[in-house]
């Protein structure tokens, strides 16, 4: 378990020494936030739902919680490169252990950039429906968290170098997140969309966290939680399986 904890502390240490990285991450999530809550807020207004800053915040705080959890697990490759991870991977510690600590580790750091963005939310005019539904929120952004930090392990476990590193964004990260239901409503869609937004597991942590922050829920929160904590606990196995056959 020290192991774990270590590991654990790294990753935080790791994202906080590096203010320019925390400070250019920030800058996505703001265009999202900014350029289409504003710009499509009167649209969105006209055609009777509201608020589009009120709609968009929860999606945005996802996509900066996903972003952030991929990239970490990701990070496996540049210690493989330079490493980092051949010195971790021959400490006597079960392979498991080291790849609970940096998945938990890349979890925790994807929830302090989701928790900044929170913060740059409410500056932009987004109010939470109720405070006592904030703790609700906090753990769908940790499952949301959890589950795509393994993802990015079990990524980072299968990729030798960087060339494949814009495969995974082009191809996997980004469709995940636009067809999540971030930025439009999951209602009246085409059937064919339907059925893709329904298999993508970014729309129910999407769903859950604005179902937790402004009371729209599409699946409900029952479905919610019981797709990401299956979902969660699979790849967490993949990526335990995929990283204990790493070879160096």
């Amino acid at each position: 378990m020290s192991a774990i904890y270590i590991l654990w502390l790294r990753e935080i240490k790791r994202y906080t020494r590096s203010r320019p990285q925390i400070i250019a991450s920030m800058g996505q999530p703001l265009l999202y936030l900014l350029a289409l809550g504003f710009g499509f807020g009167p649209i969105f207004q006209k055609s009777g739902n509201g608020s589009y800053i009120q709609f968009v915040a929860p999606g945005v705080i996802s996509m900066t919680v996903l972003f952030s959890a991929v990239f970490s697990g990701i990070a496996l490759i540049w210690d493989r490169q330079f490493g980092f991870l051949k010195e971790t991977l021959v400490a006597p510690v079960p392979r498991l252990h080291i790849m609970i600590g940096k998945t938990l580790g890349g979890a925790t750091v994807a929830m302090m950039q989701g928790m900044l963005v929170v913060i740059v939310c409410l500056l932009a005019g987004f109010r939470p429906s109720s405070l006592s539904a904030l703790p609700l929120a906090f753990l769908f952004m940790a499952l949301i968290a959890t589950l795509f930090a393994a993802l990015g392990t079990a990524i980072g476990s299968v990729l030798v170098d960087m060339q494949g590193f814009q495969l995974v964004m082009n191809f996997l990260v980004m469709p995940i997140f636009f067809l999540s239901g971030a930025l439009f409503p999951l209602t009246n869609l085409p059937s064919v969309l339907q059925l893709v937004t329904s298999v993508d597991p970014l729309s129910y942590g999407v769903d859950g966290m604005r179902t937790a922050l402004i009371g729209v829920t599409h699946f409900g929160i029952p479905t919610d939680l019981a797709v990401l904590a299956v979902l969660t606990a699979c790849l967490l196995a993949i990526g335990s399986r995929l990283f204990s056959k790493i070879q160096l």
